[in-house]
C-alpha cells in the first residue's frame, strides 16, 4: 500500500466523487481511478459503492478510512520531525479563518506547521470573512483564509492566493417539493423560508448579491453562526439554504438533497489565502498550502483545470 494510493482513497471518501477527488489531488481522473482499483485488488475488497450519481464508502472502506488518515498523519509527522532538526524558525504568526471552507484542513495545517516550527508562537482566530479582512487591513492578522464572490477584485495591498472555486447548491429537507427538480431556477425560490449565516460570513453576502441580481426577494427566517446548526435546521424542515458545495458535502449533511442553481455563475464562491506580509514566518507557513488557482477569466469564472 503506497502513500499516494492512501491519499487518493481519502480524497474520494471525503469528496464522494472521483472527479472532485482528482481535482483536489491534481491528478487525472483515470489515474486516480486506476490507483483506487489497484488498492482494492491489493486489499481484496471493494472500498466504494459506485453508482452513476454517487460514490459511497463500503464497509471495508469505512474500516480503512481512520487507519488511512493515521498513515498520512504518521508520514507527515516523520517528515516534520526531520525538518524540525534542521531549522529553528522563531517569531509569531497570527492566523484567522472562516469556518468550513472545504478546500483546506485548518487544524491539520496548524498542527503540521507547529510540529515543523515548534518555536513559532501561533495565535488563531475563527470569524467571518468580512471580519477577517478588516483585521487584515488593520494589521492584527498575518494570514487569513477567506471566501469571496467569484467576481471579487481585490483593491487592497494584501497578497491574495486563490485556492478553490465552488458552486452554490440549494440544500433542502427530504421530501421538499424542490427536490423533484434536477436543477432549480431562481424564480422557484420566491416565497420559501430560508436559513442563512450571519452577515459577516462570505456565503451570506454572496447569497444577498445573487438574489438581488436575479430580482428575487427572499425571506430569511433563521440566521445562525454555525454550519452544523444551519444543516440541523434544514434537516428538521424549518427552511431551505443556499450553501457553498463543500457545506453540502459535509458528512453532517449526508442524506439532505442538494440541487444546483440554473442560470448562475458556475463557481461564484472562491476561497483564498490572504497574507499581509512576506516575512520569513509567513512565507514558511504559505509553503504548506495547496497550489493556488489561476486567476479567473474575464467573465469571472475560474479556468478549467487540466485533466
Amino acid at each position: 500500500m503506497e502513500l499516494r494510493q492512501v491519499e487518493y482513497f481519502i480524497a474520494v471518501a471525503e469528496e464522494r466523487s472521483f472527479t472532485r477527488a482528482a481535482e483536489r489531488t491534481h491528478v487525472s481522473q483515470s489515474g486516480l481511478s486506476a490507483a483506487i482499483r489497484t488498492l482494492e485488488r491489493e486489499l481484496g475488497s471493494p472500498l466504494f459503492h459506485r453508482t452513476t450519481r454517487s460514490v459511497e464508502l463500503s464497509p471495508a472502506g469505512f474500516a480503512l478510512l481512520p487507519k488511512a488518515r493515521g498513515m498520512l498523519d504518521l508520514a507527515a509527522a516523520g517528515r516534520d520531525a526531520v525538518a524540525a532538526t534542521t531549522t529553528h524558525l522563531q517569531g509569531s504568526l497570527r492566523l484567522g479563518s472562516e469556518q468550513c471552507l472545504g478546500v483546506i484542513d485548518i487544524t491539520e495545517l496548524l498542527a503540521r506547521f507547529h510540529r515543523r516550527h515548534p518555536h513559532v508562537d501561533i495565535v488563531f482566530d475563527q470569524a467571518g470573512s468580512t471580519t477577517l479582512l478588516e483585521r487584515m487591513r488593520q494589521g492584527t492578522l498575518d494570514v487569513a483564509f477567506v471566501a469571496t464572490a467569484g467576481t471579487h477584485q481585490p483593491t487592497d495591498r494584501l497578497r491574495w492566493l486563490p485556492l478553490a472555486a465552488e458552486p452554490l447548491l440549494l440544500l433542502c429537507p427530504p421530501e421538499h417539493p424542490l427536490t423533484e427538480q434536477e436543477s432549480v431556477h431562481w424564480a422557484d425560490l420566491d416565497g420559501h423560508r430560508f436559513i442563512d449565516l450571519e452577515p459577516s460570513w462570505a456565503a451570506r453576502e454572496i447569497n444577498e448579491d445573487a438574489f438581488a441580481a436575479h430580482g428575487v426577494q427572499r425571506r430569511v427566517g433563521y440566521t445562525v453562526n454555525d454550519i452544523h446548526t444551519l444543516i440541523d435546521l434544514v434537516r428538521r424542515g424549518l427552511g431551505i439554504a443556499l450553501v457553498p458545495a463543500p457545506v453540502a458535502r459535509k458528512p453532517h449533511a449526508h442524506g439532505l438533497p442538494a440541487r444546483p442553481l440554473a442560470d448562475t455563475a458556475d463557481h461564484p464562491w472562491r476561497v483564498s489565502a490572504v497574507a499581509r506580509t512576506t516575512d520569513q514566518v509567513t512565507s514558511a507557513f504559505l509553503q504548506n498550502l495547496p497550489d493556488p488557482l489561476q486567476p479567473p477569466t474575464p467573465n469571472g469564472h475560474p479556468p478549467a483545470r487540466p485533466s
